[in-house]
């Protein structure tokens, strides 16, 4: 009979408070909001020595700041080095602030059945890049950047969006670390 799901609140089946926990999680949010910062000084972002290689990072969660949906870092690659080989689920871009080198790209072609199953080529796709660049890497492709300059440093900033993460795909993969 229609609607007879109606009637079961009455019965005493089970009972659930999530619009009122939504409620409270949402004020305190807006108050936590308030005491996040809104700029992150030079001296506040750290430095890291990564699977990746050494990269700055200019704004991530754990940061505490009012931006939510960005992770972003500045990479540094030494003259002649290169950085990890890595893929990640959400697009990343990056703009050439200094130096010149390359990008290699194994792209993936993924087949979405009962599981997720990915394959990626064979041989990758090269992407030169020089200072005013800027480059972009599809979803969950891998990835490496290289600096051809032998006398000079090569800084790279970063973005990836962190929400796609939030969205049930925190899938991260080093799969090959920097030489350092």
């Amino acid at each position: 009979m229609p609607f007879e799901e109606a009637k079961k609140i009455k019965t005493g089946g089970p009972k659930g408070d999530y619009y009122r926990k939504s409620l409270e999680r949402s004020k305190k949010f807006r108050q936590e909001l308030e005491r996040r910062k809104v700029v992150i000084k030079c001296s506040e972002m750290p430095w890291e020595k990564s699977p990746q290689g050494l990269i700055k990072h200019i704004v991530n969660e754990e940061m505490f700041s009012r931006e939510f949906a960005l992770d972003m870092y500045m990479q540094l690659l030494e003259p002649g080095k290169r950085s990890g080989k890595h893929r990640h689920m959400a697009e990343e871009v990056f703009y050439v602030l200094e130096g010149r080198g390359y990008d290699l790209h194994w792209d993936v072609e993924a087949d979405i059945n009962i599981k997720y199953e990915y394959r990626w080529a064979e041989e990758p796709k090269r992407f030169d890049w020089a200072e005013g660049d800027f480059v972009y890497i599809p979803p969950y492709t891998t990835h490496q950047h290289f600096n051809t300059d032998p006398n000079k440093p090569a800084r790279i900033l970063s973005a990836t969006n962190r929400l796609v993460r939030a969205l049930g795909f925190d899938w991260l993969d080093q799969v090959e670390d920097a030489p350092e």
